[in-house]
């Protein structure tokens, strides 16, 4: 699942929270962003870059769940790192500002996760400021995603009141990935991909069918791309080797890969030997544009 809202309607916080109720980073480790790792994040005080973290939550109906949650940018400029998670996921969790209400990105990303099929969880923060309309807000909701989805979630992710609530109602309603299995042929969604000084480009995926290990030998499917697999493992929110990636399961991928101009987001990785006949719909080649501005100086 995602955390998708307008810019400063506390994503990040909640993310925060999430993760101490998980246990995922201990307390004593915590900071404000966690999931935040660029220095212009945590300068600037927004999400730039969409992160992944893996969880292991213990729900009221004492089983365990494996929740992979992307925490996603809000402002407009981000709007393709936004779309292209979205294609990672199940559900979203539209946050909404008590205070501020339904804003512009709220319209665009709650748009998005329609037409990305998500299961929406509607959630007003910010109920202990001073000045929160939670009614009015809860009005605007209803009017943006219509009334059959019930009330919307009251929350503060600041102080963590009914932040739980949110954690159950992700078991709850947002669907298990849909696989054909571990035994079909691999086929994994590239979301997204960072560059290692160390160890090449990391590759962000979220495996759809099948099973990838390290040393099976994989390719992308759009640049033809082929590599043998070093490492695979979940975001933990650190980088934690694992065993296999099965299907259903969000993570990365580490090979010998060393131009990033190889790895293309919304790309299916496939394996090279009885891989895939058909890649993942939806994958479009993105091309760079160019925009001028042209002002005269003068009135000749």
């Amino acid at each position: 699942f995602c955390i998708i809202a307008h810019i400063d309607h506390g994503k990040s916080t909640l993310a925060d929270r999430i993760l101490e109720l998980t246990g995922t980073v201990e307390r004593r480790l915590m900071r404000e962003q966690t999931l935040d790792a660029m220095e212009l994040e945590r300068e600037r005080g927004i999400t730039i870059k969409s992160h992944a973290v893996s969880m292991l939550y213990t729900a009221g109906d004492g089983q365990v769940y494996r929740l992979n949650l992307i925490d996603t940018p809000g402002h407009v400029d981000f709007a393709y790192e936004v779309s292209r998670s979205m294609r990672a996921c199940e559900g979203a969790v539209l946050l909404v500002d008590a205070t501020q209400g339904v804003e512009a990105q709220t319209v665009a990303n709650a748009l998005l996760a329609l037409e990305n099929r998500l299961e929406i969880i509607p959630v007003i923060n910010k109920i202990d400021v001073a000045g929160a309309d939670i009614e009015g807000v809860s009005r605007q909701l209803e009017e943006l995603l219509g009334a059959g989805r019930g009330a919307p979630l009251r929350i503060s992710a600041r102080t963590g009141e009914n932040v739980p609530a949110v954690l159950e109602a992700i078991v709850r309603q947002v669907p298990p990935p849909a696989t054909r299995g571990p035994a079909a042929p691999l086929r994994a969604l590239v979301f997204d991909s960072a560059f290692d000084a160390f160890r090449g480009v990391v590759v962000h995926l979220r495996v759809v069918d099948g099973v990838v290990r390290p040393g099976d030998h994989v390719c992308f499917m759009s640049t033809g791309a082929a590599t043998q697999v070093r490492e695979v493992g979940f975001f933990s929110p650190g980088r934690q080797p694992a065993a296999a990636l099965e299907a259903g399961q969000v993570g990365y991928l580490v090979g010998a890969v060393k131009d990033p101009a190889d790895i293309r987001i919304g790309d299916t990785l496939t394996t090279v030997r009885d891989g895939a006949a058909e890649p993942l719909p939806g994958y479009k080649e993105l091309r760079p544009m160019v925009f001028c501005g042209i002002y005269p100086v003068g009135a000749e």
